[in-house]
């Protein structure tokens, strides 16, 4: 699934190619993504301009001159800028098309993303309000995982993939945090103290802005807004790397399962 740091390449791909335009249409080729396409809804947008593109946690915000658009990328997506009309493929669900005839197209093999038109300020909406702290924003820190944790019996691999607790973060760059700060996926939140929390906050940071600057990580199909790959699974540690060595320690990297996840970790150096 495109985590943080894809949907954010994404939108810093798109928004300078895209920001001012004005849309021209709306093109659904399926009935529903993971939730219905509402067609009606989506064509208030024709002749709306597009002012800005954000990003909360792993949603993409379009903000136009009428309404806003929710994007997002669901299991295996990607939503790439066409300078151009180009006959869309199998999996190109949607598109926006601008008036010089340029489109963003949504293309989404599983069909698990999602896009919604919504009129009023989406902040409130329950697909983002429930969601907790960005990890570069200034609640984040190893003493609110640590407030967060207390009572928690659930393994910390689970309860840093609860959006509720913190915004954005997915499998891969968890996986990734918790070998960097030492911590064994399978220990439970509520277990570990607030000094290693603090390791771990610091390394989801630093794992997250070091995907940033490679543009994200390619596995499978994903490409940011403008059709390139992203090249941080050069740099996974961990993820995906069972039965290699550890970078740490040169001993053997195991992989297991925590609630349909995969996990991957060295049990020598995560405790």
């Amino acid at each position: 699934m495109p985590e943080l740091p894809e949907v954010e390449t994404t939108r810093r791909g798109i928004l300078p190619l895209a920001q001012g335009k004005t849309v021209a249409g709306i093109v659904t080729r399926v009935p529903a993504l993971r939730l219905p396409l509402d067609v009606s809804r989506l064509s208030r947008l024709r002749g709306a301009k597009l002012i800005d593109i954000e990003r909360r946690a792993k949603y993409l915000l379009f903000r136009f001159t009428r309404g806003w658009l929710l994007v997002h990328l669901g299991m295996s997506g990607s939503l790439g800028f066409l300078s151009r009309y180009a006959p869309p493929t199998a999996h190109d669900h949607v598109d926006i098309r601008f008036d010089d005839d340029s489109r963003l197209r949504l293309k989404d093999p599983r069909r698990f993303g999602t896009v919604l038109y919504l009129e009023q300020d989406p902040w409130a909406h329950p697909l983002l309000c429930r969601c907790g702290p960005e990890p570069f924003g200034g609640e984040f820190d190893g003493g609110y995982l640590y407030r967060m944790s207390r009572g928690r019996r659930l393994p910390v691999q689970c309860f840093l993939l609860d959006q509720r607790v913190v915004a954005g973060l997915g499998n891969i760059y968890v996986n990734e945090a918790l070998h960097a700060s030492g911590i064994d996926p399978r220990r439970a939140a509520g277990r570990i103290s607030k000094k290693r929390y603090t390791l771990l906050a610091e390394a989801v940071c630093r794992v997250l802005q070091r995907a940033l600057e490679a543009g994200g990580t390619t596995l499978r199909d994903f490409r940011d807004g403008v059709g390139k790959s992203g090249y941080f699974s050069l740099q996974l540690q961990v993820y995906g790397r069972r039965g290699e060595l550890c970078p740490r320690c040169r001993r053997r990297l195991e992989e297991g399962r925590l609630h349909q996840r995969s996990i991957f970790y060295c049990r020598y150096c995560q405790r």
